[in-house]
């Protein structure tokens, strides 16, 4: 039963859905930020934050193993351990920002940047 267990659906079925996450996360770790919307970027920042997380606190095997089952590039998850852990080996926690750019002019979606700070 699912009683008051309640998830962004993003008006997709399940494995687009966290395909759609997953590349996002991927593309926020290679370009350091993307503009997305506000709903897809409430989804996709807890993800980078947990992969920076893991990346500081696990050991490097099972860290890439981790980061692996979510990043869908080699590069992204290379940036990640080399030189994203070394920016934030000081920080706790806060590695993302989520600021708000207006809406989109075609649908009126209220778009966000979601980038590393």
């Amino acid at each position: 039963m699912r009683h008051r267990v309640q998830k962004k659906r993003l008006n997709r079925k399940k494995s687009p859905r966290e395909l759609l996450v997953r590349n996002l996360a991927t593309s926020v770790i290679l370009y350091d930020g993307v503009k997305t919307t506000k709903a897809k970027a409430k989804l996709a920042g807890p993800m980078v934050e947990k992969m920076i997380t893991a990346v500081k606190t696990k050991d490097a095997m099972n860290a890439v193993r981790y980061i692996n089952k979510y990043l869908l590039d080699k590069n992204a998850s290379r940036k990640l351990m080399q030189e994203i852990a070394k920016k934030y080996k000081d920080r706790q926690s806060g590695f993302t920002r989520i600021s708000e750019l207006g809406p989109r002019a075609g649908d009126n979606a209220p778009m966000v940047k979601l980038e590393l700070v």
